[in-house]
């Protein structure tokens, strides 16, 4: 590819497929999408904002001008019938709308190895839709639920070589970085073609998993960058890196 040609195609700024956020609670829904939006816009990708009262076929085709999926957090839990478990006291409703359009975005994504990257109730979609189990309530000393008014809830462990590490810490050896979590649930049992790459040393909580599948870009994190990527490294990186995975695929699929 000559240099005009490169230009041209890291001038195109690939459209990111995400959904609504809950359908029953639309006021935290939209109060909190602008930031998955604006960190998107920062990292040079263009949001696609998929409506989750739309019917399956408006959110297929909306999907097909998509180069990648981001699952966002939620005010719901998903359904634990999903992985066949009875509903804790403390878990939340659910949402099948929002369930609908992750499990259409995910099967269009896996289908086409388009890139994957998926934030707290985005974790635990990825993590059920590939057959895992979630802890539906985490019972720890540590603050897994700082809420969006704190910077750091506490320190995850991360995974040598792993995309994480490489991509978001900027170190293939791994170590601690710090994070804002705010989640009651996490990945329990761990889905196919997945794997941990981030815990939390102090209590083994689970923080981050990733694609095993070489050439296939998935990446799921339990705390939320798009709340410090203006501020934060690794926030910025790990919408950076996503975004980057996403030109590489449009432009591999032109």
């Amino acid at each position: 590819m000559n240099s005009d040609a490169k230009h041209a195609v890291e001038s195109i700024k690939p459209r990111i497929a995400l959904p609504e956020l809950c359908s029953y609670d639309l006021e935290y829904s939209n109060r909190a999408l602008p930031a998955y939006l604006r960190a998107v816009e920062a990292a040079g990708g263009e949001p696609v904002v998929i409506p989750l009262a739309n019917a399956p076929e408006e959110i297929a085709k909306a999907i097909t001008s998509c180069s990648a999926v981001l699952l966002p957090g939620s005010k719901a839990d998903v359904d634990p019938q999903k992985y066949n478990s009875l509903r804790h006291p403390q878990t939340n409703a659910s949402d099948q709308l929002r369930d609908a359009a992750d499990e259409l975005l995910l099967q269009d994504a896996y289908n086409l190895h388009k890139p994957v990257f998926g934030i707290c109730y985005g974790l635990q979609s990825l993590n059920v839709w590939r057959s895992g189990t979630l802890v539906q309530h985490i019972h720890s000393q540590v603050n897994h639920s700082a809420g969006a008014k704190i910077e750091v809830a506490h320190n995850v462990l991360v995974e040598p070589d792993s995309l994480l590490a490489r991509e978001a810490a900027g170190d293939p050896d791994g170590g601690s970085i710090p994070v804002n979590s705010s989640h009651h649930q996490s990945a329990g049992t761990i889905g196919d073609g997945l794997r941990v790459v981030a815990r939390c040393p102090d209590d083994d909580v689970i923080e981050a998993i990733e694609g095993t599948q070489p050439g296939h870009y998935v990446l799921a994190v339990q705390w939320h960058p798009e709340r410090g990527f203006e501020r934060d490294a690794v926030s910025a990186n790990l919408f950076q890196s996503f975004v980057r995975a996403a030109l590489e695929w449009s432009a591999a699929h032109k």
